[in-house]
C-alpha cells in the first residue's frame, strides 16, 4: 500500500488518481494529516507560496511556487494543475515511467480539443496546450484532435437539447465474467422473477414517454448486463412496449447489445431484426479460447463466429465487436491475433478496451493472488490493435478513460464511417439529456446552458422492482423544473 499524508484537505480525488497511474498494482490512500505510515507528503505552504511533495523514505523533495490559498474558481485549478505537475515531475523520476495522458485523470480527455475547436482555436494550438499544461503525448493529442472533428460532424445531425436519448437497462447475465462490475446477476438465479422485471420496467418506460413528450428521440440503446439473456418472447414483449410508447421516426440508432455469443439465437435475432435494431454488438473480448476460460467468459470462440454469421445472413448489416486489451495471461501475439480474426469478419465497428481493474470485480481479487505483473497492457498491444482497426478501414471516432486502467491508456471506439455510435459519442459529450430506466442506469439532464444533473436508480432487482414507484419519482423529480 501507498499512503499519502496532506496537511490541507484539497484534491484528494486527483492525487489518488495520478499516483495510481504510475503504481497500477498498489492500493493508493491520501489521508489529511501527519502518520507515521505515509510514504510521500504533499504541503501546501501558505507564507511562501509554494507546494512541496517529499519522498519520506529518501526525505527527497520537490516544490513548485504556487498560490497555496486559493481564492476564486481559477486559482484554484491553476494551483491543482500544478500539484499534478510536481507530483507527475516526481513519480516519473522515481518510477522511470511517462505516462501516455500526462497530469490528465479526468475520463474525457476529448473534451478539451472539442472547446478549442469551438472557438476556433488551430490544431497547433490545441497540441501546445496539451503539452505544456497536462504533458499529454503527441500521439494522444492527434488522436484527440483527430476524434474531437468527427465528434462535432456528429454532433451536427443531432437535435442536442431539443431531443433525448433512451436508456434501457437489462441487468442479467449468462455468467459474471472475472473483469467485469457492472450491476449484472446470473439469469439462472433471476428468471422466475425476469417477468416481474420487465413489468417493472414497462411501467418505468411509460413515464420516460413523458418527459420526452415534445422532443425528438434521437438514439435508444439497451444495454446491460446482456439484453440477450431475455428469452425470445421476452424481448419482444420489450421490444414492442419501446415501439409502441415511444416516438420511433426520427430515432438514429435502434442498438441492442447481443453482448455473450452463448446468449444469442435465430429466434431472439429475428425478434431484433422484426423491429428495426439497427446497431447490435456481439462482442468476443478476445479471441483466445484460453483466455476466455481463464477469465471465466463462457461464450467460445466457436460461438462467436457462429453468432456472427448468423447475424450476417439475416441482413444486420451495422455489427460492433468489443475487445479489451490486458486480460490476464495476454501480451502482444494473442493481440494480434485477435486482430487478425476480426480482418477476417470485418465488423462495422471496434470498441477497444484497456482492462480496468474495479474494485467491485472478481478481477481485483484475482490480482491480489496473482500479483498485477499477470496483467500486461503495453503501448505497442495499443498500436498493434489501433493499426489493425484502421488497415480494416475503421477510424476512431470516441474515446474515453476509466479509473484504475492497466497501462494508463484508453478506451477508443473504430467505426466505418457513417457507421459511428452515436450513443456512445453522447454518453461521453454530454450535449444532449439521456433518460435512463431499469436497475442500476442513470439519467442524465443536459440543460440548454450545458448544466446537468442526474438521477439513479437502484442496483437491486429486487429492490427496483419493489421500488419503481420511487424510481419514477426520482425522474420527476429531476425533471420538474
Amino acid at each position: 500500500m501507498l499512503t499519502i499524508c496532506i496537511n490541507k484537505p484539497q484534491f484528494e480525488y486527483d492525487i489518488h488518481s495520478l499516483v495510481k497511474a504510475f503504481c497500477p498494482g498498489e492500493e493508493v490512500k491520501v489521508l489529511t494529516g501527519e502518520t507515521s505510515q505515509a510514504d510521500w507528503r504533499l504541503l501546501f505552504v501558505e507564507a511562501d507560496n509554494k507546494i512541496v511533495w517529499e519522498q519520506i523514505s529518501t526525505g527527497k523533495k520537490w516544490e513548485r511556487p504556487a498560490k497555496s490559498d486559493p481564492e476564486t474558481q481559477e486559482e484554484k485549478d491553476e494551483l491543482k494543475n500544478q500539484v499534478k505537475l510536481l507530483i507527475y515531475e516526481a513519480l516519473s523520476l522515481v518510477t522511470g515511467q511517462e505516462l501516455p495522458w500526462g497530469t490528465l485523470t479526468g475520463i474525457r480527455p476529448t473534451k478539451i480539443a472539442t472547446n478549442m475547436l469551438e472557438q476556433e482555436k488551430s490544431e497547433e494550438e490545441i497540441q501546445s496546450f496539451y503539452e505544456e499544461k497536462y504533458l499529454v503525448s503527441k500521439e494522444k493529442q492527434k488522436l484527440s484532435i483527430e476524434i474531437a472533428k468527427r465528434e462535432r460532424k456528429l454532433f451536427a445531425r443531432l437535435h442536442g437539447t431539443d431531443g433525448y436519448s433512451l436508456y434501457i437497462g437489462i441487468p442479467f447475465c449468462p455468467t459474471t465474467c472475472l473483469y467485469c462490475s457492472f450491476t449484472s446477476y446470473p439469469i439462472a438465479q433471476w428468471k422466475n422473477r425476469v417477468d416481474e422485471y420487465l413489468e417493472a420496467l414497462e411501467k418505468e418506460l411509460e413515464y420516460a414517454a413523458k418527459l420526452g413528450a415534445g422532443k425528438i428521440l434521437d438514439t435508444v440503446y439497451i444495454g446491460g448486463g446482456t439484453p440477450s439473456t431475455l428469452s425470445a418472447e421476452q424481448m419482444d414483449r420489450l421490444l414492442h412496449k419501446v415501439s409502441t410508447t415511444f416516438s420511433m421516426d426520427q430515432v438514429q440508432e435502434f442498438t441492442v447489445e447481443a453482448g455473450r455469443a452463448d446468449s444469442i439465437t435465430r429466434e431472439k435475432l429475428e425478434v431484433l431484426k422484426r423491429y428495426g435494431v439497427t446497431r447490435i454488438s456481439i462482442n468476443p473480448q478476445t479471441m483466445s479460447q484460453l483466455t476466455l476460460d481463464r477469465i471465466g467468459r463462457k461464450a467460445t470462440v466457436e460461438q462467436v463466429l457462429e453468432a456472427y454469421h448468423m447475424a450476417r445472413e439475416m441482413g444486420f448489416d451495422n455489427i460492433n465487436m468489443d475487445l479489451i486489451l490486458g486480460l490476464p495471461g495476454e501480451n502482444e501475439d494473442d493481440v494480434e491475433k485477435t486482430m487478425e480474426e476480426m480482418k477476417k469478419l470485418k465488423p462495422e465497428s471496434l470498441t477497444i478496451h484497456s482492462l480496468a481493474v474495479k474494485r467491485a470485480s472478481k478481477l481485483a481479487l484475482w490480482i491480489k493472488e496473482n500479483g498485477m505483473e499477470a496483467i500486461h497492457n503495453t503501448d505497442e498491444m495499443m498500436t498493434i490493435a489501433s493499426k489493425g482497426a484502421r488497415e480494416m478501414g475503421l477510424v476512431p471516432y470516441y474515446l474515453y478513460r476509466q479509473k484504475n486502467m492497466s497501462g494508463n491508456f484508453e478506451n477508443v471506439g473504430y467505426a466505418v464511417p457513417g457507421r459511428f455510435g452515436i450513443y456512445n459519442v453522447l454518453i461521453m459529450e454530454e450535449i444532449q439529456s439521456i433518460i435512463a430506466c431499469g436497475a442500476g442506469t442513470v439519467t442524465k439532464r443536459v440543460y440548454p446552458n450545458g448544466r446537468i444533473e442526474r438521477c439513479d436508480t437502484v442496483k437491486d432487482v429486487g429492490l427496483y422492482i419493489s421500488k419503481i414507484d420511487e424510481m419514477i419519482e426520482r425522474k420527476k423529480i429531476l425533471f420538474a423544473y
